[in-house]
């Protein structure tokens, strides 16, 4: 194998890749990138075995400048190849493979030569069949994403729970997480999306990777599913992720259909009246805040407390408060990361007691888009 190609070019589709290859892995092979060459592209592939990216530069590509020499395959330790490539002196770059399965890289006046292993031993990717492709617009996939995987466990002693439980059914998609503590629920309608019907378990850490390597260049993702993977097209870069085993539990249940208490606030300025009660709570081994509603007297007050630094309080100013007197405390960190993906809209939280678990929801998309936390008793 031998080729030249644009070193920026090179290195930016080399990062996509990256974020798949495992560091650590039972399959020693899997630390390493395949390169594969032929005459129309250079194709990139990455594993830890749960996520797998395989990306291609073609030929085509004017920026890429790529000159194909010899066609050929090998699989190159990534973390020592990646920092050499990162650091080779011009913008062009040689990469040639010996008999010996060597790679000789060249740039200038730098050479180096470095060890490979033969591509026949890396595993190869699942096949799944395009029979029930779905597209998705690309925008709307990375905002539900961002928006749901706040919610994921982190913890693997309910591994179902480190994902997020996606349904398309009827014309929509409904993506949920929750870690017990915590939920995000999104729905979207899905214009062309016929008569699909999938219920599936994504990893967050997948999704977390998918949006991350989704480009600002592609509007559409086309999504295949098979039974244990799920398979995400992005232009020139095709993105596979396993999928969990199990059924979600029933979150449904979960979301209160009525409240006693409701304030409406701006979630921007809420975010960082939040932000400054958590100077303190952060300081406390309990992390929490206190929030107390007093509807009567129109007023809203924020605390965070910490025995070894001292108290921080804070009237809020909402848009409306409505209901019975509240005084209630919670997470400042889920609270923070609920607004964050709200966005600067107004959000409405309805509460129904100091112990039950209360719903944030932005103003304008109340039946779309719903955030539930559960309180933390203090007393």
């Amino acid at each position: 194998m031998k080729f030249t190609i644009n070193r920026d070019v090179f290195i930016k589709t080399l990062n996509d890749v990256s974020r798949a290859i495992a560091t650590k892995t039972t399959i020693p092979i899997l630390t390493g990138l395949k390169l594969t060459l032929d005459q129309e592209k250079l194709t990139f592939t990455g594993s830890d075995a749960d996520i797998s990216i395989e990306a291609s530069i073609p030929v085509s590509n004017d920026a890429a400048d790529l000159q194909v020499a010899e066609p050929g395959s090998i699989v190159l330790p990534s973390r020592f190849f990646t920092e050499i490539v990162k650091r080779l002196p011009e913008k062009d770059m040689t990469i040639a493979v010996t008999d010996t399965l060597q790679a000789v890289i060249t740039s200038g006046q730098s050479e180096f030569t470095i060890n490979g292993s033969n591509s026949d031993e890396y595993p190869l990717l699942p096949e799944i069949a395009d029979d029930h492709a779905l597209q998705l617009p690309a925008d709307v996939l990375r905002e539900v994403i961002g928006q749901t995987v706040i919610a994921v466990s982190t913890q693997d002693s309910r591994p179902i729970l480190t994902g997020v439980h996606i349904v398309i059914h009827d014309g929509a998609m409904l993506a949920v997480a929750t870690d017990t503590h915590r939920l995000a629920q999104r729905i979207v309608r899905l214009e062309g999306a016929g008569d699909a019907d999938y219920d599936i378990n994504v990893p967050g850490r997948s999704l977390v990777e998918l949006a991350r390597t989704i480009p600002d260049s592609v509007d559409t993702i086309d999504v295949r599913i098979a039974e244990n993977q799920v398979l995400f097209l992005l232009g020139n870069t095709a993105f596979y992720s396993r999928l969990l085993e199990g059924n979600y539990p029933d979150t449904q249940r979960l979301l209160p259909t009525e409240h006693t208490t409701a304030m409406t606030v701006a979630a921007a300025s809420f975010q960082a009246a939040i932000e400054r009660a958590s100077l303190l709570s952060h300081e406390s081994r309990n992390n929490v805040v206190r929030l107390v509603l007093t509807p009567e007297k129109n007023t809203a007050v924020l605390s965070g407390t910490s025995p070894d630094v001292g108290t921080v309080q804070e009237e809020i100013a909402f848009k409306a408060l409505t209901g019975d007197t509240l005084d209630i405390s919670f997470n400042p960190d889920y609270m923070k990361d609920a607004l964050r993906v709200v966005g600067q809209s107004d959000v409405t939280m309805d509460f129904t007691s100091a112990l039950r678990p209360f719903t944030i929801q932005p103003t304008e998309d109340t039946s779309q888009f719903i955030q539930l936390i559960t309180p933390i008793r203090t007393f």
